[in-house]
Formats: structure tokens, C-alpha cells, sequence
């Protein structure tokens, strides 16, 4: 079972992620979007998509650098183990709570909301049921062991999960890693592969051709152009 958990499960994952993005790439391209409800309602969507949003980017930087910073890294630049606990747990604490606060209120929008649930699909609440999962597992698993210095997850899944990219897995870092933090890291992975399979493929499409492109350029009109356009006696060109 550890070998099938943390052995195995990482890299279907992977290649469920990579051949879905594929798949939906090649053959489900116009379906490659976030299939906004916004026409719906816009008023409530305007407070929680951005709660969610910025509470689940928090959440991710804060996994990438709690699983692939070393304590060595830290510890180079004078960060105790008891200074960087502090700030996982404050900060992972923040932005669980956005992360979960703006879930919750979309979850209500479309419980709440009849043109919205309408277009709810059974891809969708799957979806729900993941993100909610991972996020409140992965907060239970935090905040249980929230005295002294909390669990050195960075001396043991922080490891595993950079033995990965080596295709030389470090199973039995994991055996004596606690049950809530195992099962929050499989749900994780469970999340991962269903990624290109519903609407958060969306996450791979993020705009940053914007961060690049030329500013847009915006010129008034002559005062004296505006009002009805004049009339004009005879034909006017034809233009293609």
C-alpha cells in the first residue's frame, strides 16, 4: 500500500494531468474555459470569485515553498524552525480561510441562485467535493498539531515529494507521516488528475501575454466631431 500511495499514485497522477491536458487541447478546445456563469449573477460572483482566487494562489505559493524550499535554504538566511512554523501556520491559516470563505459563498451562489444551479453539471459538483476536501483536510491537518513547533513535514513529505522528480521515490519517508496529512496529500493528488478534466483546466490559461503587451492607446475626440454624423449628398464609397 505505501508503494501504491507514494510510490505509484504521484506519477498517474502526472500522467493523468498531462494527457487530459492533451486530450482537451486537441479535441475539446472551445470547451477549454472556465464556462463562466456570470450572465446568471454578477453581484455576489464579484465578492467570492476573487476571495477564492487570491486565498488558493496563497495556498499554492505556500505548498511550493514549504515542499520545495530545503530547510537548508532557510536556515542559510537565518530562519529558525520555530520563525518559519509561525509563518506556515499564520499565513497557511489566512489563506485557507479565503481559500474556504470564498469557496463557500459559490457554492451558496449556485445552491442559491436558479439559472446558476441550472447550469451546474455533475463535472462541477465532483469538483466541489476535491477543492473542499483538500482545503479543510489540509487546514484540520495543520492546525492539529498547532503547539510548539507543529509537525517537521519539511523532514519528511517535503523530501518525498522533491524524490519525486528523481523517479526515485522515497516511500518510506511516509510511513510514519500523520493519518490527516496523508489522506490531505492524496486527495491533493486525486485533485491533480482531475484538474483537465473540469472547468479548472482554466488555470492553464491564465493571461500573461498581458504582463507583456503594449499599452493600449486611448485618444479623445474632437469636441467639435461629436453629435450626428453630417450628411453627405451623392454615394459614399463602398469600403472592404
Amino acid at each position: 500500500m505505501s508503494i501504491l500511495l507514494w510510490g505509484a499514485l504521484p506519477y498517474v497522477a502526472c500522467a493523468l494531468l498531462v494527457a487530459g491536458l492533451v486530450w482537451r487541447y486537441r479535441y475539446d478546445k472551445y470547451g477549454w474555459t472556465t464556462r463562466s456563469s456570470q450572465v446568471y449573477e454578477s453581484k455576489l460572483l464579484n465578492v467570492a470569485s476573487p476571495v477564492f482566487h487570491y486565498g488558493v494562489l496563497f495556498v499554492l505559493a505556500g505548498h511550493l515553498i514549504g515542499l520545495f524550499v530545503p530547510m537548508s535554504w532557510t536556515h542559510a538566511i537565518g530562519v529558525s524552525e520555530h520563525t518559519y512554523h509561525l509563518f506556515s501556520l499564520y499565513g497557511g491559516t489566512v489563506a485557507g480561510v479565503l481559500a474556504v470563505t470564498g469557496l463557500a459563498l459559490l457554492i451558496y451562489r449556485r445552491r442559491t441562485r436558479a439559472p446558476v444551479l441550472r447550469a451546474t453539471t455533475a463535472n462541477d459538483k465532483v469538483m466541489h467535493l476535491f477543492l473542499v476536501a483538500a482545503l479543510l483536510m489540509g487546514m484540520t491537518a495543520k492546525l492539529s498539531r498547532i503547539s510548539g513547533d507543529g509537525y517537521h513535514y519539511r523532514e519528511t513529505i517535503a523530501p518525498w515529494a522533491r524524490s519525486l522528480f528523481t523517479l526515485q521515490p522515497k516511500t518510506a519517508l511516509m510511513a510514519g507521516v500523520p493519518v490527516l496529512y496523508q489522506i490531505h496529500a492524496v486527495i491533493g493528488m486525486t485533485l491533480i488528475a482531475l484538474v483537465p478534466y473540469t472547468r479548472l483546466v482554466h488555470m492553464f490559461s491564465a493571461p500573461l501575454q498581458y504582463l507583456f503587451r503594449p499599452y493600449v492607446i486611448y485618444r479623445t475626440r474632437d469636441p467639435h466631431q461629436l453629435g450626428p454624423r453630417p450628411e453627405r449628398r451623392g454615394w459614399e464609397t463602398t469600403r472592404r
